[in-house]
Parts: structure tokens; sequence; C-alpha cells
């Protein structure tokens, strides 16, 4: 995937946006209707009403970062159509974006090093 790797801040914004908005638009939509900071270097997801397009806004430290993204089959899994944001891993979100449940995409567990038999 071109874009963000590595650690980072994502942040789903759960209510549908206007398809419409370019960078700029959706940039102004964090700052207003999320109270976030848009060059903060995290990773921004908007939904649109229909539920198989998807718009990443990040600053990369050089400019503002549009990725769009429209699914030709089946449709992105969301989360429920509230007021606020939920918080994603960098793995939750390469899900999000193969058109897979995220949810079911976990932290990975630590295991335990095997105790020697005497």
């Amino acid at each position: 995937m071109i874009g963000p790797a590595g650690a980072v801040r994502v942040m789903v914004a759960t209510r549908p946006v206007d398809f419409r908005k370019g960078a700029d638009g959706l940039a102004a939509l964090v700052r207003e209707s999320l109270a976030a900071d848009p060059f903060s270097g995290a990773i921004y997801v908007f939904r649109a009403r229909r539920a198989d397009r998807v718009k990443l806004v990040y600053f990369d430290g050089t400019g503002v970062c549009l990725l769009s993204k429209r699914l030709e089959d089946g449709k992105f899994c969301w989360p429920a159509v509230t007021d606020g944001v939920v918080r994603l891993t960098a793995a939750q979100l390469q899900a999000l974006l193969e058109g897979l449940d995220w949810r079911r995409v976990h932290v990975a567990r630590p295991t335990r090093a095997p105790v020697a038999v005497s």
C-alpha cells in the first residue's frame, strides 16, 4: 500500500460525510467536527453514505495527502453510525482497506517461553 507505514494513529469518523469534499474540506472537518489537528500525522478515515467508498486524509510532513478507494464489489465493514471516532491499529486499517472485517484483527498475544523438562 502506498502511504504511511509503521506505528500510526488511525481515527475513523463514524458519521458519513459529503464525498465531494477534497483534502482541504476533510482537513477542515477534522479540525471542526473531530476537534483534532489534521497536521498531527494521524490518519483520518471518512466514509460515504454508500458503504463502498472510503477516503483517508493525513499529513506526511510535506503536505496533506488524500487517498480514496471505491470497492467494485461488496462493501467496507464500518462501525455503527454514531457521533464520534473509532481508533484502529495499522493492521486494522489495512484490513478495512482490503474490504475485510477489521474487527477480527487483534493485537498479538504474548506467548510464554516453554519450560524445560527436568
